[in-house]
């Protein structure tokens, strides 16, 4: 196992989520996060992230987590959204092995 996959294993989504935060604030963009999603519909994205006439919907899980059937249901028609945004909205599911993929994407 390389370091990056042992790394990519072994952490969580909240720090997942903080990095991908971090990042995106560097690099500009906007960000809105549920803290308590308690009070919220249940499977709505962990992250919206905006900039400049562009918006990124993502799911953030750990190297192993799974998607609930909420979650699945949200996605789906979110993607519905981004199909019809003409490139202005995305939909992602990010795991800490996607970093490559976030870092483009937040470019």
């Amino acid at each position: 196992m390389t370091n990056r996959s042992l790394l990519d294993v072994t952490v969580s989504e909240a720090a997942f989520q903080e990095q991908v935060i971090e990042y995106a604030h560097l690099r500009g963009w906007r960000s809105y996060h549920a803290h308590d999603s308690r009070r919220s519909a249940p499977g709505f994205p962990d992250l919206v992230l905006l900039r400049v006439g562009k918006m990124i919907v993502a799911e953030l899980k750990r190297e192993s987590g799974v998607l609930s059937k909420p979650q699945r249901e949200f996605l789906i028609e979110l993607m519905a959204v981004a199909g019809a945004s003409g490139g202005a909205v995305s939909v992602c599911v990010w795991r800490p092995s996607d970093w490559p993929d976030v870092e483009r994407m937040l470019r």
